[in-house]
């Protein structure tokens, strides 16, 4: 019998399910008629798992139980396809990108593979990553507007810019570990945010343009508490030091 092996071999099942959840988003991107609506929900599905696999894989001790399965690798490799490649690969399917797409796909992708192989990348003392923390199925999501308001330029110039902001020690919060009194406003404002999204879902992405800059408030919000916190932290001397993606998950 496995006994207390079983829960810690849930847990690695279900923080591998996110592969599912991407082959299924690939799928409808490579369909005939892909629609954005049905990607993004898969996507959003994995943030969930992403979210909350943490503190199910403490509560089953699964250091402990399964030494020799690394939750570390598998949930690198589904976050990098769910939160980079294929959110970037929405984007070029669609043709929401001037021509070549490439010269403006390209260096997300490089940041963004950098930043998940970079052991500095997260701080541990603030609560913060350092460097755009590879949010592209967020961009994605906004580029269907963007482009559907404005053009693919406006998607180009995001684009280059937060690949930029990807490998440059820029702070931004990790919610769930922001300092008191910030975090629950944080965790509470994203998951309404959450909630917003999935209502622009019904007529993405046609929505009215003051709804769209309305679900942009927590994004805003979340920028303008990022830089000021980083600027209040750096004025106190904090160092920073190296923090893995397993260790951040503990502060869940």
């Amino acid at each position: 019998m496995m006994g207390p092996r079983l829960p810690a071999v849930l847990v690695h099942v279900y923080t591998a399910s996110g592969i599912l959840l991407a082959f299924a988003a690939t799928i409808e991107v490579c369909s005939a008629s892909p629609d954005p609506r049905l990607v993004s929900l898969f996507l959003a599905a994995a943030v969930l798992v992403d979210a909350t696999d943490g503190p199910l894989a403490r509560r089953a001790e699964v250091k402990r139980w399964l030494p020799s399965i690394d939750g570390r690798t598998i949930d690198d490799i589904v976050d990098y396809l769910t939160f980079t490649f294929i959110p970037l690969l929405l984007v070029w399917r669609m043709g929401w990108l001037p021509e070549p797409a490439m010269v403006w796909i390209a260096p997300a992708l490089l940041a963004s593979l950098f930043g998940f192989a970079n052991t500095a990348a997260k701080d541990e003392a603030g609560g913060f990553f350092l460097g755009f923390p590879s949010y592209w199925n967020v961009v994605a999501f906004y580029a269907g507007f963007a482009h559907h308001l404005y053009g693919p330029w406006v998607n180009a110039a995001m684009l280059l810019l937060l690949a930029l902001l990807t490998v440059l020690p820029v702070r931004f919060l990790y919610p769930n570990l922001a300092p008191r009194p910030w975090r629950t406003p944080l965790i509470v404002g994203a998951f309404l945010w959450l909630g917003m999204m999935l209502w622009l879902l019904v007529d993405y992405p046609d929505a009215p343009a003051w709804l769209v800059g309305l679900s942009l408030l927590y994004p805003g919000f979340y920028f303008w508490l990022s830089y000021r916190l980083a600027v209040r932290t750096g004025a106190r001397g904090n160092p920073s030091r190296p923090r893995t993606k397993e260790a951040a998950k503990s502060g869940l």
